[in-house]
């Protein structure tokens, strides 16, 4: 698992769109930290930037890079190791060169213009690391789950739809027919369910921005309140990351490549 670890993690590494998402996020930080005085501020400003490209970017870069390299997995797997410890050294590689471009993208300048990483830019951090890791996951679960290439973009693009888009509009609609009905544990029930959303409350519980909250972050403060809120939600998260991989630890080791 450590070599097919290794070989990811590096392949990736020197990739071209490792190094843009890298300056990507450079470049966002560095404009807003320079152009803002209120760090709360940037960190809003950041958040509607992670929350959606995040995904988008893992997403994208999970399934691109195992289509690309399908032959070398069939070849790979056609060897005497495991499937699982292939698939977990393929998916540890792959989370880890996207962690590294966050950390340089939003830490860099974090440090050396904004002096330190506070504690809203290092929740900010964590929410893009969990997103990372929960659709990089979902990724390769979609990629070993359909052979042919136009449908497993086709299906991951659906997904990051739904979940950042789609979802939110279905949430609210709902909330607004059965108004009269009292809805705190539907709201928390379906906040739970989709991992953007709980990184957006978890950002927005340590802001303490409560304009912000609406519906949904009210309806945690309200159960469970923030420090308690934000333990729960990163234990949800945690089920978020560990049920697509062994979904796809049970596909992988059934499917005939």
């Amino acid at each position: 698992m450590i070599s097919v670890f290794k070989f990811c993690f590096l392949d990736l590494f020197r990739n071209r769109w490792a190094i843009i998402y890298s300056a990507f996020y450079l470049l966002v930080t560095t404009s807003l930290l320079l152009f803002s005085d209120n760090e709360d501020k940037v960190v809003v400003s950041l958040m509607n930037v992670v929350i959606f490209i995040t995904p988008l970017v893992s997403m994208l870069i999970g399934v691109i890079y195992f289509y690309q390299n399908k032959e070398f997995i069939e070849l790979i797997l056609a060897q005497p190791i495991k499937r699982s410890h292939f698939f977990l050294g393929n998916y540890f590689g792959l989370v880890s060169s996207q962690i590294f471009s966050l950390l340089v993208g939003i830490g860099i300048p974090a440090i050396f213009i904004g002096n330190h990483i506070s504690v809203n830019l290092f929740v900010l951090l964590l929410a893009a690391i969990i997103l990372t890791l929960i659709f990089s996951a979902l990724a390769i679960l979609i990629s070993v789950n359909n052979d042919n290439k136009l449908k497993g973009f086709g299906v991951s693009i659906l997904w990051w739809l739904f979940f950042a888009i789609i979802y939110d509009g279905i949430f609210l609609l709902l909330l607004m027919l059965y108004s009269d009905y009292p809805l705190e544990n539907f709201s928390l029930i379906a906040i739970l369910l989709n991992p953007i959303d709980l990184a957006r409350i978890m950002i927005i519980l340590k802001l303490d921005y409560a304009a912000l909250l609406g519906f949904t972050g009210a309806s945690i403060r309200n159960f469970m309140g923030s420090e308690l809120g934000f333990f729960v939600m990163l234990g949800v998260s945690l089920i978020w990351i560990v049920a697509p991989l062994n979904l796809l630890m049970y596909i992988g080791q059934k499917k005939d490549f």
